[in-house]
């Protein structure tokens, strides 16, 4: 599977003394909306949609395999579902065009582009409890989709820099940390004998 993520807003990078538990979870909002684009419209995630388990909701209703499936991650009152997990190992590359208000081919002395890119792997994996505390989910955030169950999922990274020319919007404090990121995905089965479970 292939697919591109879009991500336009704010990526600082995190630190000691903040985490950037705010952004991190901006981010996963913004992701949210497109991974739930994905299951919808690819052939084989929407089965899980539209599929149905026996278990019920208290009020008696009937869950979505999805939903089901969402019940093993529990976090803060979230309900997670991360569509690359550890088993049956399913891991992904990711390229991404990072696009930030800097000089161009300035990787190198940029020394906060891995702290960022830190922060972005922290949005797309399933997140701890202590990093939702104090959220509470949207009425289309149940499910909530992630990309990852954990971020060692990722085996291969590539990352090109350039300059934002978009005119900077919102506040002066965020215009150095603004990006435009285009994260495209390519997943592999590692353990081809095992199908996806549920």
């Amino acid at each position: 599977m292939e697919f591109r993520l879009i991500y336009t807003g704010t990526l600082p990078a995190a630190s000691v003394k903040n985490k950037r538990r705010n952004e991190k979870h901006q981010i996963r909002q913004v992701l949210h909306r497109q991974l739930v684009e994905l299951w919808h419209k690819h052939p084989f995630l929407r089965l899980y949609i539209g599929g149905r388990v026996p278990k019920r909701k208290p009020d008696g209703e009937l869950v979505s395999t999805m939903y089901y499936m969402a019940e093993r991650y529990p976090r803060g009152g979230y309900l997670f579902l991360p569509l690359l997990r550890i088993l049956p190992r399913v891991v992904c590359s990711l390229d991404i065009l990072f696009l930030r208000r800097d000089r161009a081919g300035s990787v190198i002395s940029s020394g906060d582009i891995d702290n960022r890119i830190k922060v972005l792997f922290d949005a797309l994996r399933l997140p701890t409890t202590d990093e939702v505390r104090g959220f509470s989910p949207e009425q289309d955030e149940v499910p909530f989709l992630c990309l990852l169950e954990d971020d060692s999922l990722i085996t291969e990274l590539k990352v090109t820099t350039d300059r934002l020319l978009t005119p900077p919007t919102g506040s002066s404090n965020h215009i150095g940390s603004d990006v435009h990121l285009v994260i495209h995905v390519k997943t592999d089965v590692v353990d081809r004998g095992r199908e996806w479970q549920l």
